[in-house]
């Protein structure tokens, strides 16, 4: 191509993936997930606006997914650096010990990261997203780029689902409910609108967080304490809000398109445009019964 492809280039799975639809429910999934390890929660709610300005936090945070996944290698370094210049100065403040530490600890970065990521593919796949377990590897395998930005070693962060499976279940006994995932939890459930547009917020808004919520796994709604709509729901859910909103996606991008995809398009032309038909293949390589590989 003649033009920059950025970090992924529009033939990864990434590319095609954050421009789904179902990428905000994923988006809301992440942040109740990631609410639930005591010391990076603290960290977020010691340092941030998030009280004050939690749409802006969510904004700031779906346009570092935009420009790193669509942007120019050099405006992805460019908002990673950003990123790891403003973690290195924050700190925040152990209430039961009173003993500072850094934001941009190794073990919390790793954690926001494989709840995000590991909340993007989940949520996707129980949407439908066709996703194999193949195509799933792939996509954490691209997503350790990500991880290096904000300064993790690529080899320090799950690359496969295997990895990213083994990773939960290790730092289960870590996550815990308290005050201050108490608080994301009410903000994602019934964030302050303006007065005329709370019903939106009820109609429109709640069902997003509960289906976010409904796709958690069993073991994080049991921290919460919540049940929410039952995990079965979630799926079917899920694959009617992508119906929905993929319909109306053309017409969306026509007169409200994604900066970051347009910019993309602009560089590339218009046959990088995401769409989920433009999924690499992948080449499964499995052992013979003599040894020698074979393809399936």
């Amino acid at each position: 191509m003649g033009g920059d492809v950025g970090l992924f280039g529009p033939d990864s799975v990434t590319w095609q993936l954050h421009a789904d639809p179902v990428m905000w429910v994923a988006g809301v999934r992440a942040l109740y997930l990631q609410a639930l390890h005591p010391r990076a929660v603290r960290g977020v709610v010691q340092n941030s606006d998030f009280r004050k300005d939690p749409w802006g936090r969510l904004m700031r945070t779906a346009d570092f997914v935009g420009v790193t996944t669509y942007g120019t290698r050099a405006e992805a370094e460019q908002a990673g650096a950003r990123v790891r210049r403003i973690h290195a100065v924050l700190k925040a403040v152990d209430p039961d010990t009173e003993q500072p530490y850094r934001i941009d600890e190794p073990e919390l970065l790793r954690w926001i990261h494989c709840a995000e990521v590991g909340s993007y593919l989940s949520v996707a796949r129980q949407a439908g997203f066709p996703l194999t377990d193949e195509l799933a590897d792939l996509y954490l395998d691209e997503q350790r780029r990500s991880a290096e930005l904000v300064g993790l070693p690529a080899d320090e962060v799950p690359g496969s689902l295997v990895e990213m499976d083994r990773y939960f279940t290790g730092i289960r006994p870590e996550l815990a409910m308290s005050d201050e995932a108490r608080s994301v939890f009410d903000f994602l459930r019934r964030p302050p609108v303006p007065f005329v547009l709370v019903l939106g917020r009820e109609v429109l808004w709640r069902q997003v967080a509960e289906l976010a919520y409904a796709a958690l796994p069993r073991w994080a709604k049991d921290l919460y304490g919540h049940r929410g709509l039952p995990s079965a729901v979630a799926g079917p859910g899920l694959k009617g809000l992508r119906r929905v909103v993929g319909a109306a996606t053309p017409v969306i991008r026509a007169v409200y398109p994604s900066p970051h995809i347009k910019g993309a398009m602009e560089r590339l032309g218009p046959g990088v445009e995401p769409s989920a038909a433009r999924l690499p293949e992948v080449v499964v390589v499995a052992q013979t019964t003599a040894g020698e590989p074979a393809n399936k």
